[in-house]
């Protein structure tokens, strides 16, 4: 079954949370610079088992550990392009493997996940943006991860936290072509991109780009989903997907979260009335509030 969102008939598709967070539960510290991508080297399996957690939480989507993984910085760990290409493979094969021990196994996806440059340079430049890259410079660089991450067969590719307009560009650009949806979303904050730009210039972006089948927002403060979603609605018309994380702040010099959580699945009504039909969340979001999620809108489910 293709990854086709359908918004018409009011369908809700749940996603899976933070992957990482799901692994730092189960006793993994991923302070490094690969973050969960570490656990593609070091322990497979456990990846496998916070996909499953999030199958049976309710998730109809699984993303993969490929967030921070980059031939930049697998290189920086002492594999080359050929060893740093099965690493970025079997990212999307746990995510399989996940898949077919879930129950209605066939009713679920697995999304590849593209984070942007500015994961791979580790230094917390993905919540700015303006990286001083040209967009032709941007496409060249996520070119070859995309297609290794197509090649072992997604059913979508999950352009996701990207801070800024010409790295969405350099985006929609290298998925052409490509033969797999993707959707696209934006990190946002104060009602702009990360970089400052308004947020109907940054989904206009993908609005006429056959490839992306889905805008939206991730890895943003909850409160931030309401007006980015009906602005992604209304410039694009395409369904539209949010996946906040907890609200609380990133430390980038600490490598840590900061504050309360404010994750709350009793907000999905206004996320669902503001025009979303993919809902899930991102870092500090774990199974057991997926779970709360699932419950929430299931009677949104014809």
């Amino acid at each position: 079954m293709g990854f086709a969102p359908n918004d018409s008939d009011g369908t809700v598709t749940v996603l899976d949370g933070g992957l990482a967070s799901a692994l730092e539960a189960r006793g993994h510290e991923l302070t490094d610079a690969l973050w969960s991508a570490r656990l593609l080297l070091d322990a497979p399996e456990e990846i496998v088992a916070a996909h499953r957690a999030f199958y049976r939480a309710g998730a109809r989507v699984a993303t993969t550990a490929s967030y921070q993984a980059s031939f930049d910085r697998l290189a920086a760990y002492g594999l080359d392009r050929h060893e740093s290409a099965r690493v970025l493979r079997r990212s999307v094969d746990l995510a399989h493997e996940a898949r077919a021990t879930a129950a209605a196994a066939s009713e679920l996806w697995v999304a590849a996940s593209v984070g942007p440059y500015g994961a791979a340079l580790a230094d917390g430049s993905e919540f700015h943006g303006r990286y001083g890259v040209g967009v032709p410079a941007l496409r060249r660089w996520h070119r070859p991860r995309i297609e290794v991450l197509a090649e072992a067969g997604p059913d979508v590719l999950a352009l996701e936290t990207v801070p800024d307009v010409d790295e969405a560009e350099a985006l929609v650009r290298a998925v052409e072509g490509v033969g797999l949806p993707a959707w696209l979303t934006f990190n946002v904050d104060g009602g702009r991109t990360r970089a400052g730009q308004p947020m109907a210039e940054a989904f206009a972006v993908a609005a006429d780009a056959p490839e992306v089948v889905a805008v939206g927002v991730n890895c943003c403060a909850p409160a931030e989903v309401p007006d980015a979603v009906a602005c992604a609605r209304e410039v694009t018309g395409k369904p539209v997907v949010a996946y906040p994380n907890s609200g609380e702040g990133w430390d980038a010099h600490r490598r840590d979260w900061t504050g309360p959580t404010r994750y709350r699945a009793t907000d999905a009504p206004t996320w669902l009335a503001a025009g979303a039909t993919l809902l899930g969340g991102c870092c500090r979001v774990l199974p057991t509030d997926i779970a709360r999620l699932a419950e929430v809108v299931t009677p949104a489910v014809p």
